[in-house]
């Protein structure tokens, strides 16, 4: 019986546990690597600023071609009012990204000159951005294709104006 239980001992409990190496640190070892991480860390975050920044001034670009959106959807076929609705957007686009000073008293040929400035172009003032000026004073109502060219043109500069 003796002889069974010297047969049962723990053959493992005799053994040295195996030492270990150290656990490797996750921060560069040399100062080269130390600096080139806080740099890549200083251009992310100086990224992430610019970006944010970028979104949050053109917040009122993107709000107004969302006004956009809706009014050509809303007015589907009939467009009795379109052009009086995309002259308001213009405005108060303009509004939102320019000095009130420099835009609230502009009007005729004044405003389409002030809109193919900040444009870059001279549809306003010598193309079909002419009728944000004269359509809503003249009796004859603009066509469809006018009234499509023109919220092209409204859609170009709301994209495209430079403040």
């Amino acid at each position: 019986m003796a002889e069974l239980q010297i047969a049962k001992a723990d053959p493992v409990a005799g053994l040295i546990d195996i030492p270990l190496p150290q656990e490797v640190s996750l921060l560069p070892q040399t100062w080269p690597s130390r600096i080139a991480v806080g740099l890549l860390l200083v251009a992310a975050i100086a990224t992430a600023w610019s970006v944010l920044r970028h979104r949050i001034t053109n917040k009122y670009r993107r709000e107004a071609l969302a006004e956009l959106d809706r009014i050509e959807r809303a007015a589907g076929g009939a467009r009795p009012d379109l052009l009086a609705q995309l002259t308001v957007l213009v405005k108060r686009t303009a509004l939102a990204a320019f000095p009130r000073e420099e835009v609230a008293s502009l009007a005729g040929p004044a405003w389409l000159s002030f809109l193919d400035r900040t444009y870059g172009g001279e549809e306003f003032s010598h193309g079909i951005g002419q009728l944000l000026a004269s359509a809503p004073y003249e009796r004859r109502q603009p066509n469809e294709a006018q009234l499509e060219s023109l919220v092209g043109l409204v859609n170009r500069w709301i994209r495209g104006h430079h403040v």
